[in-house]
């Protein structure tokens, strides 16, 4: 039997100026690991904009 995974993507958005709080990143990552999820990657499409963080969960 293989596994099957559930996958989510969170946005985390910059502040104002373009930067990001590590303690905001810190708190997105930490509540979805209370929810069972597993950060499998982090996508940045650019300079200004949300970084992409991926979940995964044997579902």
């Amino acid at each position: 039997m293989s596994t099957r995974w559930q996958y989510q993507v969170v946005e985390i958005k910059p502040t104002m100026l373009g930067g990001f709080k590590p303690e905001a990143v810190q708190e997105a990552l930490a509540q979805q690991g209370r929810q069972g999820w597993e950060l499998v990657g982090v996508v940045s499409p650019g300079t200004m904009m949300a970084l992409l963080a991926v979940f995964k969960r044997e579902g």
